[in-house]
């Protein structure tokens, strides 16, 4: 996977969840090819498309974008 469909998938899943979602539900419900998210490549979504991560309970972090 490029990170061009990597990074279009996660925009355009969260814009339609805005309430956010885990790594985990990304990665089950996108089906990514991925144990873990990329450090860069997180990175370059902060940048890219406004992309926050929230701790909630215990060490999860949702995943969430600008409009």
């Amino acid at each position: 996977m490029y990170y061009v469909e990597y990074r279009d998938k996660i925009r355009n899943h969260l814009r339609r969840h805005p309430q956010g979602r885990t790594w985990t539900q990304l990665q089950g419900e996108l089906d990514l090819p991925y144990t873990r998210p990329c450090p860069e490549w997180t990175k370059r979504l902060e940048g890219e498309i406004g992309l926050k991560r929230v701790k909630v309970e215990g060490r999860a972090l949702v995943w969430t974008v600008k409009g």
